[in-house]
């Protein structure tokens, strides 16, 4: 069975951490994560992520499970 690539992910472990947006909208390529979205319980891990493009300084929400695909995002920033 083959599996798609994807980044292996931990929500604990993004904060702070870089990314590299595969198809730049508005000159944002790089991005940095700011804050992790609680869930709707404290025991329960986080579900989105917030994202600040490095270009701009503006800020995007998406499930941090999108930064799997690897399709839409690589780790780090590359050029």
């Amino acid at each position: 069975m083959h599996h798609a690539k994807r980044n292996n992910l931990r929500p604990n472990k993004l904060l702070n951490s870089k990314w590299t947006a595969v198809t730049p909208v508005n000159k944002e390529k790089h991005f940095l994560v700011i804050k992790l979205c609680a869930a709707a319980t404290p025991d329960e891990p986080a579900t989105h992520v917030e994202l600040e493009a490095v270009h701009s300084r503006r800020v995007h929400i998406l499930p941090w499970r999108t930064l799997q695909d690897v399709a839409q995002w690589h780790q780090g920033w590359k050029t």
